[in-house]
């Protein structure tokens, strides 16, 4: 009864009928209590969403599985305290980590949420290292930017433990253990392929023994097998073959047609076992070939009985069958003179049986038949043998050919997360189209753009995307913060109401609809949906960073920098966060706190124009003007098109007075940002210096005609009513 309910709920939970697999699990915890059904039901309640449920029946118990299955509990309940104990005793310091890379990689998790940075990269090296496949292992390693370890863990060494892995494979599914190999002869000495009810192939080594009862010509009790070796890194594995003073004397146990005319049953060859060894002739039966139990229960009419003691007595009385039951394990037990369908993998072969040669029929012309028939099936075991190899290495190639799509994937990926976005670009284009095709890849590109501020391209790539995976929601953040920069009030109010028609609890969903009412200048709801994201994922870090804009835009600065500084104890490289914490203390006037936030941004991302210039403001504000004018250098050298560093390496010669060069670096940037009053008041501004009050009073009337802000035209209409004060007296009004 306990077995018939463990596999009820395992059927319930293959086809996601999780009421019925809990209600099952309960009526077996209550039946049969035991730990292996506590965990169980545990695992039913964490598949329906139920972890604190599974948490109280978790809660002390001490089998490894039960460990692993309450840490994943802790961690979706945020108890990251209880799960790391769960996974590391403290009171069993040497306690080897439960499920191995599993567990390491839940265990890099816990570290990583808890501010343990190096520690957790160990967990992550360990987890990919144990399993070469573990993406997502290798996906938190980037993200930490442990940029070192990840390049290495896809190198030649992962194509080695890819390898050694398949190889211990191999040796768990073909290879029997010791008690197998000495099994008696009831039982099957052939190991099994792709169904555990078709026997294959005995994989022993050369010289290896067989078990009792297989004699040799010279009646001793081992014999020496020719061995056909496997292909590379499989050498270990060996195919049986009859030796010629084997097949001199020994006959095959022969065909009884009777169970077949009498009960239409087919012996699977799960039940009977065909010997790579055969019997001498005046060897006594052997009816353990059989399983007697099985025969009864299946023959139930008196006939059938009769029938069945008609096979324990002849078994080994009559002729052979024309092919050796060595060839196959899938070959059924061969109990009619008809033609039988192989049972147990459906492939529709037939097996064909000689006619009963009659009782007249002696043991000499038996084993002269025998001889005949293993001889001539020696190549065709061989033939067996080599295709098993070849599924056996196809396995191995296609493994081999993942390990190097995620290959070009990881070194895309750790490129994006290093933010060296043209690297990664090329990178994702070595994909084939139906790769690069997809929604991961796509959105992947999409915020490679983001970065670059080239939100064109990014909003071509996101809407791919969009196309080819519609209810795909990773990145969708980033694809409507694109949305946002390009004022698509229209495209954003869309996106936000399919995502969240999609599903109303991500947290994607939610900042979608947030950036939506920050475009139309409602912070306060923007606010309120962002904080909405941040309930339904607390670990999502961009929610936090937008909270922290609105506040900024709103002028709570505090309620601002609490934002960013919980953005960044969730992942410390957001460098988001960081330029906003700079913002902030550049708009407090804090310069040198500005300068230190916009610094670590940099230093993140090193190649982000917008950082590069907002740390020159900040050393410009400083009084490091040098230093500033080398950073705004670079930003505009990073990104031509950016207009903010030219602007501001314009302000930093105006306040070097060298005021040619700034009217030069001005003049490129009306061409780069022709309607931009902001510079057209520089402009004049530097005409006042240079006393040409005509050519200031021109350019100021161009910036009023642009349509200025209101704070700016205050400032320009100051500018020129001032346009006739000389410039030290200015200075002190």
């Amino acid at each position: 009864m306990e077995s018939r309910m463990v596999e009820c709920v395992n059927y319930s939970l293959r086809l996601y009928m999780y009421s019925n697999a809990i209600f099952i699990s309960e009526r077996l915890c209550a039946e049969y209590p035991s730990e292996k059904n506590s965990q169980l039901l545990a695992s039913c309640y964490l598949r329906n969403n139920q972890a604190y449920r599974a948490y109280s029946i978790l809660k002390g118990t001490q089998s490894p599985q039960s460990r692993y299955l309450f840490a994943l509990v802790c961690f979706d309940m945020g108890l990251l305290r209880e799960a790391e104990a769960a996974l590391c005793p403290l009171n069993e310091p040497s306690t080897e980590v439960p499920n191995g890379a599993a567990g390491h990689y839940l265990l890099g998790k816990i570290y990583r949420y808890t501010d343990r940075r190096k520690i957790a990269i160990e967990h992550f090296v360990q987890a990919v290292s144990l399993d070469p496949l573990l993406w997502a292992a290798y996906e938190e390693l980037c993200i930490l930017g442990a940029e070192e370890e990840a390049a290495e863990l896809y190198g030649d060494s992962a194509v080695f433990r890819l390898q050694q892995q398949h190889q211990l494979e191999l040796s768990s599914q073909y290879l029997p253990s010791t008690d197998d190999r000495n099994m008696p002869s009831s039982r099957s000495s052939y190991s099994n392929d792709a169904s555990p009810r078709q026997a294959r192939l005995l994989p022993v080594s050369s010289g290896g023994e067989l078990p009792a009862g297989h004699a040799s010509a010279s009646g001793a009790g081992n014999i020496t097998l020719y061995s056909t070796p496997f292909s590379v890194n499989m050498s270990t594995y060996s195919t049986p073959s009859p030796v010629p003073s084997q097949i001199a004397t020994a006959a095959p146990p022969p065909l009884n047609r009777n169970v077949q005319a009498q009960q239409n049953s087919t012996v699977t060859a799960g039940e009977v076992s065909p010997r790579s060894g055969v019997n001498a002739p005046g060897q006594a039966p052997r009816r353990k070939f059989i399983d007697e139990g099985k025969l009864r229960k299946s023959f139930r009419s008196s006939s059938t009985r009769a029938a069945y003691s008609q096979v324990s007595g002849r078994l080994f009385s009559e002729s052979a069958p024309r092919r050796s039951t060595r060839l196959s394990g899938d070959a059924t037990l061969p109990v009619s003179s008809s033609v039988l369908p192989v049972g147990g993998n459906g492939s529709g072969k037939k097996y064909e049986a000689l006619e009963d040669s009659g009782p007249e029929d002696t043991a000499v012309n038996s084993s002269r038949r025998a001889g005949q028939v293993i001889m001539d099936d020696e190549p065709r075991i061989r033939n067996r043998s080599s295709g098993l190899i070849g599924r056996g290495s196809r396995v191995a190639e296609g493994s081999l050919e993942l390990l190097g799509l995620l290959r070009v994937l990881g070194e895309a990926f750790r490129h994006c997360c290093m933010h060296r976005c043209k690297e990664a670009l090329q990178v994702f284009c070595k994909l084939p189209h139906h790769q690069y095709a997809t929604g991961w890849v796509l959105c992947q590109v999409g915020k490679t753009y983001f970065e670059m501020v080239d939100y064109c391209e990014a909003e071509r790539a996101f809407s791919w995307a969009r196309r080819v995976s519609p209810y795909y929601l990773e990145g969708m953040d980033i694809y409507s913060t694109v949305l946002y920069h390009m004022k698509e009030e229209m495209k954003l109010s869309y996106l936000a109401q399919e995502l969240n028609a999609i599903d109303r609890l991500s947290p994607q969903a939610w900042c979608a609809l947030g950036n939506c009412y920050s475009l139309q200048k409602d912070h306060e709801t923007a606010l309120k949906t962002f904080q909405r994201a941040i309930q339904l994922d607390s670990h999502f870090t961009y929610a936090h960073t937008l909270c922290g804009h609105e506040y900024v835009a709103m002028e709570e600065f505090e309620n601002g920098i609490t934002c960013y500084r919980s953005a960044l104890r969730i992942d410390p490289r957001h460098y988001n966060a960081w330029y906003g914490l700079g913002m902030i203390y550049l708009r407090q006037e804090k310069y040198d706190f500005a300068e230190h936030h916009f610094r670590t941004a940099f230093l993140i991302n090193p190649r982000s124009s917008v950082l590069m210039c907002y740390l020159g403001m900040a050393l410009h504000a400083l009084k490091r003007n040098e230093e500033a004018l080398e950073m705004l250098d670079q930003a505009i050298l990073a990104d031509a098109k950016n207009p903010l560093p030219i602007y501001q390496k314009a302000n930093v010669l105006l306040s070097n007075e060298r005021y040619n060069e700034a009217l030069e670096e001005l003049e490129l940037l009306k061409e780069v940002a022709p309607r931009e009053s902001s510079v057209y008041s520089l402009i004049g501004k530097i005409y006042k210096r240079l006393n040409m009050p005509e050519r200031a009073m021109y350019h100021f009337g161009l910036a009023l005609d642009l349509k200025p802000s209101t704070a700016d035209v205050a400032i320009i209409k100051s500018a020129i009513e001032k346009l006739h004060v000389p410039d030290d007296i200015e200075d002190h009004l």
